[in-house]
């Protein structure tokens, strides 16, 4: 046996090979270029350690911070039709929803899911940008309407979580028939006296603007969220004026009275179980849980309080006078 070629050479090799590091351990904040682990990141919710700037978060990952425990469970949607126009431009329609759904692992733009926020149940529907831009089509406006008839179903609040450019230039005009169907159904969930709350996300643009987007009964958004109909470059471009600083951002909006609030994503959770149980008229939530109490031993002897023993002794000297 050679050791040398063997063992003392496999060694040395093995010393100075690179090791192959993940290439999503580390995010690199697009606002202020600070780099973020991504379990530090995960456990912030996506939000820049740093500078607070709010990244991009799935609907899944937002659903599972929100609800209690993580726990959570999705809603059916029913399926529309598939390619309804054989819409083409540079790719066919169907093999940009094939792209989509494997680079997000989803099946379309919006999850919406039922669980409980801070003891209090709720349906929520979320959209997901980094699908196909979170544009809305049929499915997204069948998934709207389900999470609404969910919500009147079991009669609790509905939450949106809106995040979009608009509406879905591959089905066309049936994309835009869905401004008035989710604007429907919004009327029958205020009809059944339920609350509709809103939190909108960067961005929100376009026909979710314009539709069921600025239709809540409280309208909260994340800091520094894009909202609009037209894009301020666009605007720009047609009067022909320089706009304002921080137009059509979160904060610009709340100063002028198109917002109720703009919270942080971390502080969220607890906003929204205020604002629901304010409008449910019910008590404030318990913000923690009482601990389990101890088992009891059955074959153990019943303990009797130190006031209870000299009380039942009483009675045992009363005799012997």
């Amino acid at each position: 046996m050679n050791w040398i070629s063997n063992y003392v050479r496999p060694k040395i090799n093995s010393l100075f090979s690179k090791h192959d590091t993940p290439d999503n351990l580390w995010t690199k904040c697009p606002e202020c270029g600070t780099m973020l682990f991504h379990r530090e990141l995960a456990e912030n919710q996506n939000v820049c350690t740093n500078c607070d700037h709010h990244m991009h978060i799935t609907p899944r990952a937002r659903f599972k911070a929100m609800f209690d425990g993580g726990i959570f469970s999705e809603v059916k949607v029913p399926e529309p039709i598939e390619d309804p126009l054989k819409f083409r431009d540079q790719k066919k329609y169907p093999d940009r929803m094939r792209a989509a759904q494997k680079s997000t692992g989803e099946k379309e733009a919006m999850l919406v899911a039922e669980g409980e926020i801070g003891r209090t149940p709720v349906v929520a529907a979320a959209q997901d940008f980094s699908f196909m831009g979170g544009s809305m089509g049929m499915y997204v406006g069948n998934a709207f309407i389900k999470g609404v008839e969910r919500a009147i179903e079991l009669k609790r609040p509905f939450i949106m979580f809106s995040a979009a450019g608009g509406a879905r230039m591959q089905e066309g005009i049936l994309s835009l028939m869905q401004m008035p169907r989710t604007t429907v159904a919004i009327e029958m969930l205020k009809e059944a006296g339920l609350p509709y709350i809103v939190v909108l996300t960067h961005p929100t643009t376009g026909g979710v603007t314009a539709s069921y987007a600025m239709l809540g009964d409280v309208q909260i958004a994340e800091p520094n969220a894009l909202i609009c109909f037209a894009g301020p470059r666009v605007i720009e471009q047609t009067i022909r004026e320089k706009l304002p600083e921080g137009f059509q951002r979160a904060e610009y909006l709340l100063d002028h009275g198109m917002l109720d609030r703009v919270t942080h994503r971390m502080k969220l959770k607890d906003e929204l179980v205020t604002i629901l149980r304010m409008l449910g008229n019910l008590p404030p939530a318990v913000m923690g849980d009482l601990p389990a109490p101890a088992p009891e031993d059955k074959g153990a002897a019943p303990k009797i309080a130190p006031e209870a023993a000299v009380k039942a002794k009483a009675p045992a000297k009363d005799a012997k006078k």
